[in-house]
């Protein structure tokens, strides 16, 4: 008995328990050493105190730990098939005869993969031929089956190794380049594997990085393989798996119980909270909440109050529209938007550059409109074409142009303009179908002009995510020739991609020590595209009656200590047109959805709108600006910013400029009412009743 009792303990330790202890211990090992690396890799604004990095390496140790329980999930499925009863004559005919089905089924019917398209109809005939192959083989050939399930489990947990070192690593580089774990740009990321894969590629010295993770991978392997080897017969008896199953269930409800806790857990710090983060887990979480129900998330105000101060704070009619109109005749002058690229407004010499990445952006300064206190929308490119576009805060979740139903019933810029007899036009350097600005632009007014419409002898330089800038400006100097002869006014807005990750160019344009495919590199670029397109514009006939208006579709960057750091949405705008905008600097607060506003008023055209959007220089124009996140909603008005998150929270904080041009958001105990109500009110209505 004594004997039997020993005999049953070792069982119920070697198993799958020994690999849950031996990925556990790499998983929390290297989810620490991944934390103090980005700590010390951390934005230049991060100070974080003593008690801060003991706080995130501590909550971070359990998101990991809970993470790592339900990540194992796959091994302990793997070794549960590592038994000798699934090769029994009946069992095995039945598996056998699923497995033959199931492959059937994906080769010759359509199927649920065909609808998810791309590779996953090709992946899932693979799979089931695969293991319908190899379940024959093992099933009739027994001397085999020792050799394949051992070569079959270290695989897998090569793999899993593999892939833990792969994605801690990846995990630096976009912490690098956002100042944040995964969150839903990771997930738009996803999408778009043949840009993104192109873009890794070309930004980073992949084949080492993955060369360094294989011998890592090994590395582990042998080391964990020297005294505890999986155990790969006998595994089981009925009592054995039964304690199993509930002991496994048991630790992944546990593993889900704190990665839930952990991930809704909150510092003052913004680095901190997401210092403290599974990035995993992140990553999940802002896949699933990609898509948020407004109504189920954030707080609420009665409809008819929300109806109410939303007509009532942009001057709308019972209709929810407003005319944008002066009693002069309308001048109807060509518009170009050059929305730029991550282009942060400290780029410029104005606000604090002073390495002279921006020289033509600088003089032209001193010619143009200014708009000093611009705020971006948002933190992605479509969230700037959004508000630029539709003059509106910008939504939860999605923004509108990735959303399926994007159809704003001639609501949009573009389509307005048309009605009144302009060529409206969307002109990308990059396929058009990235982040769907394709398919959003061409169902809302827009002619869209992309990278399949440029001749490929016309292009001097491209990577992955489009030609060079100088290029889609060449080829939008022909298109407005072609709008000048038509003899109709046109509205034309441009997409640049050069100031993006790699930060690859055409050599030869700009004088760069060091290394060329830098951020700042990439800057300097942009800015002697624009310069030498202005330049070559100022020699066409149609030149003297167009408006160029110059803007960011967002910062570089938005990471900072609050989810909103209000500096890391101020962009640049300028609006030049020598003889009709007189140069001067405007310098109370505005956001990106008043730009076109602005701009319709300044050319007197009578247009009637549903636009949130204002002409700053009304009289009845309240400073103020719109930011978000995908999840938290931003009013910034006098000195409070006001912020609505999910799971209907909302703080307000007290905000301060100081000396050196940033802000400090403090919490403040006793919100204002006033402003929160504004706030909810513009929120709910563009989410909810807009589209009504």
């Amino acid at each position: 008995m004594k004997r039997q009792s020993y005999r049953s303990s070792i069982h119920f330790r070697n198993p799958i328990f020994l690999i849950w202890v031996k990925f556990l211990k790499w998983y929390l090992i290297l989810g620490a050493l991944l934390r103090l690396i980005l700590w010390t890799v951390s934005p230049a604004d991060a100070s974080f105190t003593f008690g801060g990095l003991l706080r995130a390496l501590c909550i971070g140790f359990v998101a990991d730990f809970g993470m790592g329980l339900l990540l194992s999930l796959p091994l302990h499925v793997i070794y549960l098939g590592l038994n000798e009863w699934k090769y029994g004559r009946r069992t095995g005919l039945v598996i056998e005869s699923l497995l033959a089905g199931a492959f059937v089924y994906v080769m010759f019917f359509h199927t649920i993969f065909n609808e998810y398209g791309g590779g996953a109809p090709m992946i899932a005939r693979a799979f089931f031929g695969w293991k319908l192959a190899s379940f024959t083989l093992r099933c009739f050939l027994p001397d085999i089956r020792m050799v394949w399930r051992r070569v079959s489990l270290y695989f897998a947990w090569g793999v899993y190794v593999f892939l833990m070192l792969f994605v801690f690593m990846g995990e630096y580089l976009f912490w690098n380049e956002f100042g944040v774990r995964y969150n839903f740009i990771a997930v738009d990321y996803l999408v778009y594997t043949h840009e993104v894969i192109g873009n890794i590629m070309e930004s980073y010295a992949i084949l080492p990085i993955v060369l360094l993770t294989l011998i890592l991978t090994v590395g582990i392997l042998w080391w964990d393989s020297r005294r505890n080897r999986f155990r790969l017969s006998a595994l089981y008896t009925p009592r054995l798996l039964a304690i199993h199953l509930g002991i496994t269930a048991c630790l992944l409800a546990v593993g889900f119980g704190l990665s839930v806790f952990t991930h809704g857990l909150r510092s003052d710090d913004q680095y901190v909270t997401q210092l403290e983060q599974n990035g995993a887990y992140d990553f999940l979480y802002a896949f699933h909440h990609n898509h948020l129900d407004y109504r189920k998330f954030y707080a609420l105000l009665p409809e008819r109050e929300c109806k109410h101060l939303y007509q009532q704070d942009n001057g709308l009619d019972s209709r929810d529209m407003r005319v944008i109109h002066t009693d002069s005749a309308a001048l109807r002058k060509n518009v170009v938007v050059i929305t730029v690229e991550s282009l942060s407004a400290d780029f410029l010499a104005r606000y604090g550059d002073r390495k002279g990445l921006t020289p033509q952006l600088n003089a032209l300064v001193r010619r143009s409109l200014v708009l000093d206190s611009l705020y971006a929308a948002g933190n992605r490119t479509v969230r700037g074409l959004e508000a630029l576009s539709l003059c509106i805060p910008p939504t939860a979740g999605e923004s509108i142009i990735k959303q399926h139903d994007n159809r704003m019933g001639g609501r949009s810029v573009g389509s307005l303009l048309q009605r009144m007899g302009y060529v409206t036009q969307f002109i990308y350097g990059g396929d058009s179908y990235f982040d769907n600005m394709g398919d959003y632009f061409s169902h809302n007014g827009y002619d869209v002009i992309d990278r399949n419409q440029i001749s490929p002898d016309s292009i001097t330089f491209a990577n992955i995510w489009g030609v060079c800038d100088e290029d889609v400006y060449r080829k939008s100097l022909s298109v407005f020739d072609a709008n000048a002869a038509s003899g109709k006014p046109f509205f034309a807005q441009i997409m640049t991609t050069s100031n993006h990750r790699p930060y690859t160019y055409p050599a030869g344009k700009i004088r760069v020590e060091g290394n060329p495919n830098t951020r700042e590199a990439a800057v300097k670029y942009t800015d002697y595209a624009i310069g030498r397109f202005l330049r070559e514009a100022a020699r066409k006939p149609w030149f003297a009656n167009t408006v160029f208006v110059i803007i960011a579709d967002h910062c570089a960057s938005s990471a900072g200590k609050t989810s909103l750091p209000v500096e890391r949405y101020h962009i640049p705008c300028l609006i030049y047109s020598p003889g009709f905008v007189r140069p001067q600097v405007f310098t109370r607060r505005c956001s990106q959805i008043d730009v076109v506003p602005t701009l319709l008023s300044m050319l007197r055209l009578s247009v009637r709108a549903p636009f949130t959007g204002r002409d700053i220089f009304a009289p009845d124009y309240r400073p103020r600006a719109f930011m978000a996140t995908y999840q938290d909603l931003g009013y910034w008005e006098g000195d409070r910013l006001t912020v609505l998150s999910p799971v209907r929270r909302v703080v307000q904080y007290a905000v301060s400029r100081q000396a050196d041009g940033t802000f400090v958001e403090t919490p403040v105990a006793k919100p204002d009412r006033r402003l929160v109500r504004k706030t909810q009110a513009a929120y709910q209505y563009v989410n909810i009743y807009y589209r009504q």
